[in-house]
């Protein structure tokens, strides 16, 4: 009788899932010594590293240790793309073949990184184009961070400047993937992570009021913003279905205990669509709904998409709603789309069939 001994294989844990804490825990498990942990983790997170090979004050017996216990779920630029306008929208490959896409957004004054938070959106908003995509799976912190860490080097190479700003504005809703896009943030802003300031960061929201409070209870740094675009519940329910549970009085209610919490001022995001939300009557009900707490509104040109019949307000038009907000005396900005030849603009992510091939890595 012959016994067939099979070696079971170790499985693989994604390192940067683990706190500092746990993976001190785990080396002293393997035999290691603890303090190797804070080394390794200056690697992940200050150094940005993604090969165990490269974490050269670490010993080669121990770099081989760690690429038997663990994996680096590093996220790759699949393609990029550069408009007229020098924005750049790029497709990140994840470690299960998914894409993303992010955009840097250069100015002269910043230089942002608009960041996904989901393998696609659950949301369903009608003028945006990646409602119109299925909800894969929430994005991990560190699939996050990496989109930061490769937009900022695509911002230093094509343009010798550093990354000023991240707006979490890209593929998916932000507050629906919570504990990970918080932990992205603390380790973007952490000493030990990126260390760029909390105040640089905009989380935008398409408005789920539960989650507005618990920002609030965990007393965020970082800025918020809603994506309002209608301050009236029926047109708003046609055009996000969100606020059919999340209505305006409760995101008024979420919004005043947000920033009795914070102190953080909200930036309301409003695209005035043609013959839509684009009349004085509509300008005077945002403008009753700011009346809530401290805000500005952002008047965001809107980018047409295939899947939609919504057309952007004419220039004057816009510029009397703008009038009017300011005549009572709401800060109002007018924010030209950039990266449109690429659909690269607000509302323009979305993987197109050809984007989803495997990676070949």
């Amino acid at each position: 009788m012959y016994l067939c001994i099979v070696e079971k294989a170790v499985k693989t844990v994604d390192i940067r899932s683990l706190s500092l804490a746990q993976l001190k825990d785990a080396l002293v498990n393997m035999g290691e010594q603890g303090f190797r942990a804070k080394q390794i983790y200056e690697w992940l997170w200050q150094k940005s590293c993604t090969d165990f090979d490269e974490m050269s004050n670490l010993s080669k017996s121990l770099r081989e240790t760690l690429k038997q216990h663990f994996t680096i779920n590093a996220v790759r630029v699949k393609e990029s793309q550069i408009s007229a306008d020098k924005t750049i929208k790029s497709s990140f490959f994840l470690y299960d073949n998914n894409v993303i896409e992010g955009v840097l957004i250069p100015a002269e004054d910043r230089m942002t990184a608009c960041v996904s938070s989901q393998v696609g959106c659950s949301l369903t908003c009608k003028f945006c184009a990646t409602g119109y995509m299925d909800r894969k799976r929430n994005l991990n912190a560190d699939e996050i961070y990496d989109q930061v860490v490769l937009i900022a080097k695509q911002a230093e190479d094509k343009y010798n400047h550093p990354l000023t700003n991240i707006v979490y504005m890209g593929m998916g809703e932000p507050l629906l993937n919570y504990s990970n896009m918080m932990k992205s943030v603390e380790r973007i802003t952490a000493p030990d992570g990126l260390n760029m300031a909390a105040k640089r960061i905009t989380v935008s929201t398409a408005g789920i009021a539960k989650m507005i409070k618990k920002l609030g209870d965990d007393q965020v740094r970082f800025n918020l913003a809603l994506s309002l675009h209608a301050a009236n519940d029926k047109k708003r329910n046609e055009i996000m279905p969100i606020n059919e549970q999340n209505s305006l009085a409760a995101l008024a209610d979420a919004l005043k205990y947000f920033y009795a919490k914070t102190k953080n001022p909200i930036t309301f995001e409003y695209i005035v669509f043609h013959h839509f939300n684009d009349e004085l009557e509509d300008a005077k009900e945002l403008a009753r709904f700011c009346k809530h707490v401290p805000c500005k509104v952002n008047i965001i040109e809107y980018n047409p998409i295939a899947l939609a019949d919504f057309v952007n307000a004419e220039a004057d038009k816009i510029e009397e709603f703008a009038d009017y907000l300011r005549s009572q005396g709401i800060i109002t900005n007018v924010r030209r789309s950039r990266g449109k030849d690429i659909d690269a603009a607000c509302g323009q992510l979305a993987i197109k069939e050809k984007d989803k091939e495997a990676d070949p890595a």
